[in-house]
């Protein structure tokens, strides 16, 4: 079962003012990781099995179709297959929403997959590169970047056989995911300072700190992060964050329409593995809590980690 990631950070000076690189990166998604918008997942679809009420006829019927949606999956897995890298590296912070979006397509088809965890402060990991937000993936030595354009480049390879569509439900709640839920995140993980130091603590513990940086960040950058999170609320006209959560995750849960994912069937698309992804740095933070508790997405959520099953990284 997939456990969750964290929340994008940086650190700061050893003064007590946030040093401005610890500010640009720490609102975890507002700040450093806006990113171009998606495009779509294709997808194979599946037959589910129709009902039949008893018979030698119903039976060969639902035998027939039961073998049709497996032959169906078969052939998509092995279009899949056709995919085998000799190394994927991702370079991150544990923290991003964005880095967990592309983790959690990575995970969900199986592909291996190194981490290279970047400092927030020199970013010395990525140092290679001209481009340098996070996350930054590499297959075989191509530089794969933003997150959107990652997983669509490589659902390309898998699938070289879907053509891809702007215009429809997935690419839709794609693009609801980048161009809303991410940024009700930080309005919500720091809305006071017990929140603040909470995710804090993650952060530092799973980040790419010095000692005396995860010392300084969690006490200041918590602090700071409190009044930037304020801020947040003004630019995107948020007046109660825990509301616009809670409704972000009804909204979300509506559009399913009573279906497990929001394609239907017995598989998650594109938009189910980004709603995911990016929830998974706050799923159990106090705000995460709070929203599975008081909306309805905590059935879907535990369905997506059991569907998304264990990681594919390699531990080195």
């Amino acid at each position: 079962m997939r456990r969750f990631t964290g929340l994008a950070a940086r650190t700061i000076s050893s003064s007590v003012a946030i040093h401005p690189r610890l500010a640009q990166s720490m609102a975890i998604t507002t700040i450093s990781s806006s990113e171009p918008i998606t495009r779509r997942f294709g997808g194979v679809p599946e037959i589910s099995s129709p009902s039949f009420s008893g018979g030698f006829a119903g039976i060969v019927f639902f035998s027939a179709a039961a073998a049709s949606s497996l032959g169906q999956e078969v052939h998509a897995k092995e279009m899949a297959h056709k995919f085998n890298p000799k190394e994927v590296v991702l370079y991150q912070y544990e923290a991003c929403p964005f880095c967990n979006k592309v983790k959690a397509f990575l995970d969900f088809n199986e592909i291996p997959y190194k981490i290279v965890e970047v400092n927030p402060i020199s970013k010395k990991e990525i140092k290679w590169s001209d481009y340098k937000k996070v996350p930054i993936l590499t297959v075989d030595g191509e530089q794969m970047v933003d997150s959107s354009a990652i997983i669509d480049g490589l659902f390309q390879k898998m699938h070289p056989e879907i053509s891809k569509s702007e215009d429809d439900e997935e690419t839709k709640w794609r693009k609801w995911v980048d161009n809303h839920l991410v940024h009700l995140l930080s309005p919500n993980i720091y809305r006071n300072t017990s929140e603040a130091l909470e995710s804090f603590d993650y952060i530092t513990t799973h980040g790419n700190f010095s000692f005396t940086e995860r010392l300084v960040a969690k006490y200041a950058g918590a602090t700071a992060m409190y009044f930037v999170s304020k801020k947040l609320k003004k630019k995107y006209n948020i007046t109660d964050e825990r509301a616009a959560l809670y409704d972000a995750a009804e909204t979300w849960v509506d559009a399913l329409k009573e279906r497990p994912y929001l394609a239907g069937g017995s598989k998650p698309n594109l938009a189910d593995l980004a709603v995911f992804g990016v929830l998974r740095p706050i799923r159990y933070l106090r705000s995460g809590k709070d929203m599975v508790d008081n909306t309805r997405i905590g059935e879907w959520y535990s369905r997506m980690e059991n569907t998304v099953g264990e990681p594919s990284r390699i531990k080195e």
